[in-house]
């Protein structure tokens, strides 16, 4: 069974920096697009960045140039570097991996609260 688990996440300042990473775990996993999504209280479960195989990254309009999606070398690893952060980032942030004929996994989620 495939586990996909988050981690990173916490308290940061407007302004601030925080790394989220995430990894799959279980029988042999080659997934084929890795993405993270975050939901606010109150609010849908919205798209915050996506990377595919080929390394393409597509990112929700609210993130772009403050938040980088990145793979790490040959293993089930996807990473979200968050600059420049802001009150509104606030949110519990979701990984999910998907590979070919297989239903996606999700993590738990991890918590970031921006506050001053």
């Amino acid at each position: 069974q495939v586990q996909v688990a988050e981690s990173g996440g916490g308290l940061a300042q407007p302004g601030g920096s925080l790394r989220l990473s995430c990894a799959a775990s279980g029988r042999s996993f080659a997934p084929t697009v890795m993405a993270w999504y975050r939901q606010a209280p109150g609010k849908e479960r919205e798209l915050v960045a996506r990377i595919i195989v080929s390394g393409h990254t597509e990112y929700g309009d609210s993130v772009k140039g403050r938040f980088t999606i990145s793979r790490g070398n040959g293993d089930n690893t996807v990473y979200l570097q968050m600059s420049n952060l802001k009150l509104e980032d606030t949110a519990v942030y979701f990984c999910t991996m998907a590979a070919p004929g297989l239903p996606p996994r999700w993590g738990q989620g991890t918590q970031v609260t921006v506050t001053s």
